[in-house]
Formats: structure tokens, C-alpha cells, sequence
């Protein structure tokens, strides 16, 4: 067993989706309970935030009676203590990069002062550690400060929840492929859950059906209209990873939107846009598990062929994974 990843298994199941049709790219999830449950009415159970602490002072007993069961099946206390001894050298604090609570998970990452190593811990509403993972971080320092030359305003309306979204793995499943480095998933949450009702159907989903808007002024380059939205929720498009999308050209920069509802995209190549002009409702088409918008600025009009940017968010915003962040009317 390596020292980069202690076990990705337990009583909640991540469902990872891949917009851009590769590893790294466009991710959503969605939880599903199980019944391996380990932590009994009788136990002492640290909270998600005493977890990093635990790590660092060697606490491996305490932390591993946590462990689901189907994580106990797994690995062992030994390699356990083994991998996070090997893991935490040289660490002299672990830092909170994010916290998501939704769907019925609790999903908290930590990132070493030095800024070369990540922590991920999922949690059962009862406190059992559902996953745990540790993993070497690698930053681009060479373009993550080189933001793009344009300012660009939030692509909806309302409150938006950022599933992915920041400058690292751990919060940013797409930092790892350069094509999408720098974008995000955008979905809605009410009460920490994406949705209501049958989780099967769109139409249950709070993003499904909103209003995407543009975020700049531009010209619309490209718009891809007639591909159907995925229904059971979960089943996905690989062959058409980004779905119904629209890009807009900023002047040599260019926005795409991609996921969009089937026949909803208002907008056709050539038309003149302005910042906060409706451009389609939000979908669940292409390679996705779930409806939510996936935005990203890129130095050309194909996705997969150009490199993508950091975005220059009007206010200063910088949206990390796990915030509600509202658009300004």
C-alpha cells in the first residue's frame, strides 16, 4: 500500500463523472447510504475537524474505531499507522481547504503548511469515516497567478453552490488535466441537498432548468443544441462529454457552458451578447451525473485542444469548493 491513498471506500459511495471524457475532468457526485455503519451508541466519537489533529499526534487507534466497517475490510490498523507515519513526515500542521456538506455526506480536505500534501475525510451523519485519503499535491505556478484579461461575472442567477472549484486537487478534480485546470461545477442545494424528491428525475434537481446567463459581453462562436438530457439521473453520455453547450468569444478568450437543457440555448453562432443576457437553462446532457453547470475560460473555442485560464471573477470573487456564492443583479 502506498502513502498516496490510504482507501477510497466505505458506507457512502462517490459517484465521479467525467465531463471532458478523461481522468481529471468535469466531476459531479451524488451519495448513496449503505448500512456499514461502525461507531455504536456507546463509543467516543471525534468530530471531522479533530481528524488532521488526530493524524499528526499518532491517535491511529482512535481514528481506526471509527472506520466503517467496509473501510476496516480494507485496511488494516497497521497499514494504517504505517502509511500516515510515512505520510505526515515533515508536516507540521494540516489546514481546512474545504468543507461539503451535501446529499447526505460530509466531505472535508486539509491541506500540509508546506502546500505539498492533501487529506480528504468523508463522514457518515454518525460520525463514521467513510473514506479516507491522502494524496501529494502538485501546483502550476507558471498559470495559476496569470489570470485571464477580462473580468467575467457569475453565468446564473441566484444562489449557486461551487462542487468544484479552487487551485488544487482536493477541492478542483479538474486542476489535474490542463485543458480544464480552471473550471468549475456549479450546482444549487437547498438545506444541503442538490435536489427533492426522486433523485432519478432532472426535473428534481434544484440547478435543472435555471437560467444561464452570459458572463461577459462577447460573440457566440459555437452552440451545440440538440443532445438529450441523461434520464435515470446517473446514466451518462461519454460520447458527447460536454452536451448541449455554448462558447462566446471575449476577444480572444472565450467562455464555455456546457451541460445545457435539450433545445433550451437561445443564442446562435454570430449573435452579439451582453453580461447577464439569458443564454440557455441549465441541463443534465453529456457526461454527467447530475444537472449543474460546468464553466470554464479557455484560449480557444475547442475545449479539448485549448488551454484553459484562470478566471478573473468580478469583485475579487474566488469560489472554492463547498461555498454558496449569490450573482449580483
Amino acid at each position: 500500500m502506498s502513502a498516496k491513498t490510504i482507501m477510497a471506500i466505505g458506507s457512502l459511495t462517490l459517484l465521479l463523472t467525467a465531463c471532458g471524457g478523461g481522468k481529471g475532468d468535469i466531476n459531479n457526485a451524488k451519495m448513496e447510504q449503505t448500512s456499514s455503519s461502525a461507531v455504536t451508541s456507546n463509543e467516543t466519537v471525534f468530530l471531522p475537524d479533530d481528524l488532521p489533529k488526530l493524524l499528526l499526534k499518532g491517535n491511529y487507534k482512535e481514528m481506526y474505531a471509527q472506520f466503517s466497517q467496509s473501510l476496516k475490510d480494507e485496511v488494516s490498523e497497521t497499514e494504517l499507522a504505517e502509511t500516515a507515519k510515512e505520510f505526515t513526515k515533515d508536516i507540521q500542521s494540516l489546514n481546512q481547504a474545504s468543507d461539503m456538506q451535501l446529499n447526505g455526506f460530509d466531505r472535508r480536505t486539509w491541506v500540509s503548511d508546506a502546500g505539498n500534501k492533501g487529506l480528504i475525510g468523508m463522514f457518515d451523519p454518525d460520525g463514521t469515516i467513510s473514506l479516507i485519503q491522502i494524496q501529494e499535491l502538485t501546483s502550476s505556478p507558471e498559470t495559476d497567478t496569470k489570470l485571464s484579461k477580462h473580468e467575467y461575472a457569475l453565468p446564473f442567477q441566484g444562489d449557486w453552490y461551487v462542487f468544484w472549484g479552487g487551485e488544487n486537487v482536493l477541492v478542483n478534480y479538474h486542476y489535474e488535466v490542463e485543458i480544464q485546470r480552471y473550471a468549475y461545477d456549479f450546482i444549487q442545494a437547498k438545506d444541503h441537498y442538490s435536489y427533492k424528491g426522486d433523485p432519478l428525475k432532472n426535473k428534481s434537481y434544484y440547478a435543472f432548468g435555471k437560467n444561464i446567463v452570459a458572463p461577459a459581453d462577447g460573440t457566440v462562436v459555437s452552440v451545440v443544441n440538440d443532445i438529450k438530457d441523461n434520464e435515470p439521473v446517473g446514466v451518462m453520455n461519454p460520447n458527447q462529454a460536454t452536451g448541449n453547450n455554448v462558447v462566446i468569444d471575449h476577444g480572444g478568450e472565450y467562455s464555455h457552458l456546457a451541460h445545457l437543457k435539450k433545445g433550451s440555448i437561445t443564442v446562435k453562432p454570430g449573435d452579439k451578447v451582453k453580461k447577464g443576457d439569458v443564454i440557455g437553462l441549465t441541463g443534465n446532457s453529456g457526461n454527467t451525473s447530475e444537472p449543474h453547470l460546468h464553466f470554464q475560460i479557455s484560449d480557444g473555442v475547442n475545449l479539448f485542444t485549448s488551454h484553459s485560464i484562470p478566471v478573473r471573477w468580478e469583485n475579487g470573487l474566488k469560489p472554492i469548493q463547498g461555498e454558496t456564492i449569490a450573482a449580483t443583479e
